[in-house]
């Protein structure tokens, strides 16, 4: 038996956010987002989809994110893009749906059917979006990395 010389990545189980406020973080992450709340002080909260999350931060110090981000795959990228407008906020230029939150945060929203990113049935179903089905680009993608034929991940 070979002993790994490295650990191999599993996924990405949250990222941290630094944002000024929490309360405000949450009303405006929650004005175009479906989420659940597990915890929540005047310094951070956690946002929960599934089995992933975003912990929020009091403390945002650095200037405006420019290149660096992440994605949040969603069901319905252009009711975020309709509804990222109707709450005035820039959207930033480029084939991406990108944009700064408050504090300075870049973010891109995507459509999960699109992406080779898969939650598991159980988890679609606890989160009410076991109908979502991948499109054939997102299979093939899938496919072509080895990860295809997981009869448990949509």
């Amino acid at each position: 038996m070979t002993i790994p010389t490295k650990a191999t990545a599993i996924g990405i189980n949250h990222i941290a956010l630094e944002v000024g406020n929490i309360a405000e973080a949450l009303a405006f992450y929650g004005s175009f987002l479906n989420f659940t709340i597990t915890s929540q002080t005047e310094d951070a909260a956690f946002i929960y989809f599934g089995d992933q999350f975003i912990n929020f931060a009091k403390g945002r110090t650095q200037a405006s994110d420019e290149k660096r981000h992440f994605g949040i795959a969603v069901d319905d990228k252009e009711l975020v893009r309709n509804t990222l407008t109707q709450m005035d906020v820039t959207l930033l230029g480029g084939q991406f749906l990108d944009f700064l939150d408050p504090w300075g945060n870049r973010i891109e929203i995507t459509t999960y059917t699109n992406i080779m990113f898969s939650k598991t049935t159980a988890i679609l179903r606890g989160m009410d979006m076991d109908h979502l089905q991948k499109t054939d680009q997102a299979l093939a993608q899938l496919n072509k990395h080895g990860l295809g034929t997981l009869d448990d991940s949509r």
